[in-house]
């Protein structure tokens, strides 16, 4: 697959994805004899991790990590699983804030509806 199919398939800039293989987010990408990128399904698969990853928060540094740990073969398997666990704890803990702090965002918004109900009941003498 070509590095433009491969942009529109997974919503990334070609720059993004010659950026990722450049700082080894995701390993180097088969070429032609011409010296253009050949893609793989593996390739897709590894880019959709490295996105999937980013989105979720991921330090660029812990990826390029694991993926140089991925590179050096099966003797890295607990290492990469160890550093897994520490970012998936880490997204825990985000994700709790996150949720905490639309709880209180939730909270807000109905204390400025009710506001507004009230001011409304209190214009038109009428409940909504």
């Amino acid at each position: 697959m070509l590095i433009s199919e491969v942009s529109e398939k997974m919503g990334l800039s070609q720059d993004t994805l010659r950026y990722y293989e450049r700082i080894g987010l995701i390993p180097p990408v088969n070429r032609s004899k011409s010296g253009i990128r050949e893609y793989t399904e593996l390739d897709c698969r590894r880019i959709e991790f490295a996105k999937c990853m980013r989105r979720a928060g991921l330090p660029i540094e812990v990826l390029i990590e694991y993926v140089a740990l991925y590179q050096q073969g099966e003797e890295t398997a607990n290492p990469r699983k160890e550093l897994l666990i520490q970012q998936r704890g880490q997204l825990k803990e985000r994700l709790k804030e996150m949720t905490e702090t639309l709880d209180r965002l939730d909270q807000k918004i109905a204390q400025y509806e009710s506001m507004s109900k009230e001011k409304q009941v209190e214009v038109t003498g009428q409940s909504v």
